[in-house]
């Protein structure tokens, strides 16, 4: 066991196996809002809904789960606040505030403190509790994606519901089932259970 992990306090996560200083927590909060644009590059074309799949959903949760709720929810808040800015790292190399998928984003930034927080209560330590926590940060961006879908695309409930959930429940159960594996696993490296 290294000496990183051996001084671990209860309530961590997994950035908290760095050695602590502001340094690092910069470097993890620009990393995160990094990984997150990339990931969001990893785009493929849903027929029947304006919103595409990406992978920036499964980076949002990883990244809230691994540094935690403050610098989780900053690091989304920078990729968001950077995006709106002009930074061209939404999906499909966009940016600004315009386009109907935009509360998605609003969404992860959101659902990053939620997972962030369960992670803190040691929910990213087994294969169960971290497939829940998965499964409820997909919940909460949706809660928030789906009704700014319906408003700025001027779609029914039902309509929003078709094109902006249901095409993506499939991949979201796989992200899932992939962060089931991942975390936990990091733990287990880590030798931190």
């Amino acid at each position: 066991m290294s000496t990183a992990t051996a001084g671990v306090r209860p309530g961590a996560v997994l950035a908290d196996l760095l050695p602590t200083s502001r340094v690092r927590d910069v470097a993890l909060v620009l990393g995160g809002a990094v990984l997150t644009g990339l990931a969001a590059q990893l785009s493929v074309h849903v027929p029947g809904t304006p919103v595409p799949v990406t992978g920036q959903t499964f980076a949002a949760l990883l990244v809230g789960t691994a540094l935690g709720v403050r610098r989780g929810l900053l690091s989304l808040a920078l990729y968001a606040l950077a995006g709106v800015a002009g930074v061209p790292w939404f999906a499909d190399g966009g940016s600004g505030a315009g386009a109907v998928s935009f509360g998605y984003v609003l969404g992860m930034v959101l659902a990053s403190a939620v997972v962030g927080a369960l992670a803190r209560r040691g929910a990213d330590r087994s294969p169960l509790r971290m497939a829940g926590t998965m499964i409820l940060g997909e919940a909460v961006i949706y809660a928030v994606g789906v009704p700014y879908l319906a408003v700025t695309a001027h779609m029914s409930a039902s309509a929003a519901i078709a094109a902006g959930l249901t095409p993506f429940l499939i991949g979201d159960a796989l992200k899932a089932a992939l962060a089931t594996g991942l975390l936990p696993a990091a733990w287990k490296l880590a030798g931190k259970r």
